[in-house]
């Protein structure tokens, strides 16, 4: 079990995650499979034998961060031998071309490997021969009960499916992580006992489209069934759906999304632009018109439905009159939460192709110009909550101010979205609280506790005052 060193103690190996919350349940179930085979795991690269660096690549600032990453790593390796072992996105996209940038490491994997990755370790730690595996990306789903969760232990991420089918022209991930994947129906449900086991209350769905889960194995989409089972399983306080599609949203899944108990009216929804010009060479669903209707379903359905989403600027061919079709856009939704990119032309793509680049300095003034906008918007939405009442779930205490509490409402997913800051003497993390909103800025609102509200059937309030 695990590699022995040579005082006879086993080997300790560290995980450096880069990348999106999917990468953060990779690095996740690579920590599990490595301690039930007997592994010692450790926050920090420095004490590590064997350092796994779990790779982004999927734009330009991406690939520099998990280079840099890798860089740091191999400064371990030359100081007190680690090994270094490169998975993930970028070395399932760049393979041997990674290898010419960073020749000295001792092993490359794809994506998929999370289930062996013991094996990989072991051959590493074992052998001077470099390790490397580039094969087509593989979907194992790694056995759900090793998971070790980086996360608050209140909150965790659940991987749902894999890859993708759609061919936005600006986009990769097709090409490294490969075609959409359903993970069956009872692995789901499965994990999501698992997790409930270990008192997790906050679930947040996540897939390259959430939207598109079943279709492969069920033939049809089964994302509102499994919406429904999660729900009675009555284990977690809130239930939230990431990355979904928008041509894939449909009133079943809306109706789901705004009814059903402890499924949050919350929907993240990249739309990447909003000029159906654009929209056609980006090969994204056309268009403006039918955004605006579904952003009406969905608040329709649910008054307080919170839509984020995430726009592209910048991209080729995309004139002054394009981009000002975007801002009127935004202006007419008033999306609760957006952000944006500049278009980064990544290898192997159709828009990599495309002629009429648009300028750095004037896809950054665009994007500047958006969040801007975007400011106002969010202020706005968010003033309309000031002087109403919303449970939150308790984080942390105030880094730089006492008797001040990071909080989360149902309209903030973890790490993107903002935050609720709550004013009290002591509240403990990780607990379901109610508060009065009373001051609002772009991003966060600020809240003062309110002890004598009901709370909802099964839940006791928790608010040390």
């Amino acid at each position: 079990m695990g590699h022995q060193r040579s005082n006879g103690k086993a080997a300790s190996v560290a995980v450096v995650n880069l990348g999106c919350a999917k990468n953060v349940v990779d690095a996740e179930e690579m920590l599990g499979v490595l301690a039930e085979q007997g592994y010692n795991l450790t926050a920090d690269p420095s004490r590590a034998d064997a350092i796994i660096v779990n790779t982004c690549g999927f734009i330009a600032s991406a690939k520099e961060e998990s280079l840099s990453a890798i860089r740091d790593a191999l400064r371990w390796k030359r100081r007190r031998g680690a090994k270094v072992i490169v998975a993930g996105c970028l070395s399932q996209r760049y393979g041997q071309k990674l290898l010419e940038q960073v020749p000295d490491v001792d092993a490359l994997i794809g994506v998929g490997q999370m289930a062996r990755i013991h094996e990989v370790v072991e051959r590493t730690l074992s052998s001077a021969k470099q390790v490397v595996e580039h094969t087509p990306p593989q979907h194992r789903w790694a056995h759900t009960g090793t998971r070790v969760l980086s996360t608050a232990p209140w909150s965790a991420y659940l991987k749902i499916s894999e890859g993708c089918d759609h061919k936005c022209s600006f986009c990769a991930i097709p090409a490294f992580r490969g075609g959409h994947v359903s993970k069956p129906l009872e692995r789901v449900l499965a994990e999501a006992e698992d997790l409930a086991s270990r008192g997790v209350k906050e679930v947040n769905l996540i897939a390259q489209d959430s939207t598109q889960y079943g279709l492969d194995l069920y033939g049809k989409q089964m994302l509102p069934h499994l919406l429904r089972e999660l729900s009675a399983m009555k284990a977690f306080r809130w239930i939230r759906v990431l990355y979904c599609y928008p041509s894939r949203v449909t009133d079943e899944f809306i109706e789901v999304l705004a009814n059903t108990p402890n499924v949050l009216p919350y929907v993240d929804m990249p739309l990447q632009h909003a000029d159906d010009e654009i929209l056609r060479a980006m090969m994204r669903p056309v268009g403006r018109e039918r955004y605006v209707a579904l952003i009406r379903r969905l608040r329709e359905a649910h008054p307080d439905m919170t839509v984020r989403s995430t726009f592209i600027v910048g991209f080729p061919g995309e004139t002054e009159q394009h981009f000002a079709n975007l801002l009127s856009f935004l202006e007419e939704v008033e999306l609760d939460r957006a952000g944006a990119f500049i278009f980064s032309p990544e290898d192997g793509t159709p828009a990599e192709r495309l002629p009429q680049r648009v300028p750095p300095r004037v896809a950054q003034s665009r994007y500047d110009r958006l969040m801007r906008l975007q400011q106002r918007i969010s202020l706005k939405r968010n003033q309309a909550w000031v002087g109403r009442e919303i449970e939150v779930l308790v984080e942390a205490a105030h880094p730089a101010q006492n008797n001040l509490w990071i909080a989360r409402s149902f309209r903030d997913a973890p790490e993107v979205d903002g935050t609720v800051l709550v004013r009290a003497r002591s509240l403990r993390p990780g607990t379901f609280i109610h508060v009065r909103i009373t001051e609002a800025t772009a991003y966060d609102l600020v809240a003062e506790c309110t002890v004598n509200l009901p709370v909802l059937a099964g839940q006791k309030e928790e608010v040390l005052l």
